[in-house]
């Protein structure tokens, strides 16, 4: 057993190995997690967490080392989380920090952390929004979420980001899975990657139509912009930051940045009940009163949603 206490106070001071010691309980389920959670809840909520998704290939990772650069100037301290695919095999992350961002690994004011989605649908790692909750008690100033790959399922960071980023870049088909994925009603921000390409003003004519028709914003609402950049050499960057920073002036004026958040917590706490309940019914197999209902509803004597009312009045009971 670890002692928590001393880890949170270490990755409050910046010491990596806590940071990732505190990740790992999450990540691995600890006996601990509640006491880790316990600890870390009165140092959250000052972190600003952007999100980046995007079809595999269009820049995620370059786009997030440039955005690491560029906030790191600004002498802030940066945790980013990138969430890969799992090995089939050891069901790790099939990428490794040193790998996707070598080019900030030995900066203290960095924290990356590679967490796989372990078969998690959505884009992001199920102890994605815990791991956020670590990185943001130890001191982080912004936490950027880059996810597997956007899909038609994969919009989850919409739902663990105070700002989303949809980068798309052209040539790729991009339109197409703008339309089909549902990325129009997610994105906060719009990025067209690598626009040193042929197609990507195209691109981005082509996205300031679908996001025009399927627009229905009131005034003062908020409307999604589109920069172009070339994040290989950091071009367009500081629009991006500046589109983000008018994105989270605009949500704290308007009390939306703590209503994403709220929303955020009452996810987070639905979720831990549901897997619980879930762990609970599981235990339920082999039991005589799930056998008992069983034989009611083949005998004819129930239907299965009264038989489900009585197991979950006996679980709530129990």
């Amino acid at each position: 057993m670890q002692d928590v206490s001393t880890l949170v106070t270490q990755a409050r001071e910046g010491r990596p190995r806590a940071v990732a010691r505190l990740i790992s309980l999450v990540e691995g389920a600890s006996p601990q997690l509640r006491e880790v959670m316990a600890a870390l809840a009165p140092l959250t909520g000052n972190a600003y967490v952007v999100g980046l998704t995007g079809s595999p290939g269009v820049g995620k990772s370059t786009s997030t080392s440039a955005l690491v650069t560029a906030y790191r100037k600004q002498g802030k301290r940066v945790g980013v989380l990138a969430v890969d695919p799992s090995s089939p095999f050891s069901g790790g992350a099939l990428l490794g920090d040193r790998v996707r961002m070598s080019d900030h690994a030995s900066d203290p004011g960095v924290y990356i952390r590679s967490m796989a989605t372990r078969g998690h649908l959505g884009g992001l790692a199920w102890a994605a929004p815990q791991a956020i909750r670590v990185l943001d008690a130890a001191g982080c100033d912004v936490i950027l979420v880059e996810t597997v790959g956007v899909g038609q399922s994969e919009v989850e960071i919409a739902s663990q980001a105070d700002t989303s980023v949809v980068l798309l870049a052209p040539g790729m088909g991009d339109g197409i899975q703008a339309a089909k994925a549902g990325i129009l009603e997610i994105g906060d921000v719009y990025v067209v990657n690598k626009a040193d390409r042929d197609g990507a003003d195209a691109t981005a004519r082509e996205l300031n139509h679908m996001l025009g028709l399927g627009e229905s914003r009131g005034p003062g609402d908020w409307r999604p912009p589109i920069v172009k950049t070339v994040a290989a050499r950091a071009e367009g960057v500081d629009e991006v930051l500046e589109a983000l920073e008018k994105h989270r002036a605009w949500m704290e004026e308007r009390g939306v940045l703590a209503e994403r958040r709220r929303a955020r917590a009452a996810r987070e706490v639905e979720t831990i009940a549901v897997t619980a309940l879930r762990e609970r019914i599981a235990d339920l197999h082999g039991d005589r009163r799930l056998g008992a209902l069983a034989e009611k509803i083949v005998a004819g004597e129930l239907d299965p949603y009264r038989a489900a009312d009585e197991l979950v009045a006996g679980l709530t009971k129990s």
